[in-house]
């Protein structure tokens, strides 16, 4: 198996990552999100940028996502719209599959020709 770039995966919007490594993502936000209300709570300071941490490490994730599916990054601004943002995001970049091959944001992540 091989190591996971966590650095590339949660902090550069550029490439493309598969459906696996997104769900991963998913899950390693939800993850640091529970941490970040256990230490900082719900309100104050700290908490507050805590959560543009996570907003910025989540808007990571979904960009290299849309890429994947050879789409802009720019339509991560449809998570901002209540019910259709979380739906598309689970249908389109939860189980919809990434274009095959290379596209215009680099190579296959599943190294398909």
């Amino acid at each position: 198996m091989t190591s996971i770039d966590w650095k590339f995966l949660l902090l550069d919007y550029q490439g493309r990552i598969g459906r696996a490594l997104w769900w991963l993502g998913m899950l390693a936000v939800l993850v640091l999100s529970f941490i970040g209300y256990l230490l900082f709570g719900s309100d104050g300071l700290l908490a507050y940028l805590t959560n543009l941490v996570l907003l910025f490490l989540t808007l990571c994730i979904h960009i290299k996502r849309c890429h994947d599916r050879d789409q802009s990054g720019w339509w991560v601004l449809l998570l901002f719209i209540p019910v259709v943002g979380f739906l598309w995001a689970l249908i389109n970049l939860g189980l919809l599959e990434g274009t095959p091959g290379p596209n215009r944001f680099g190579p296959d992540p599943l190294g398909r020709v």
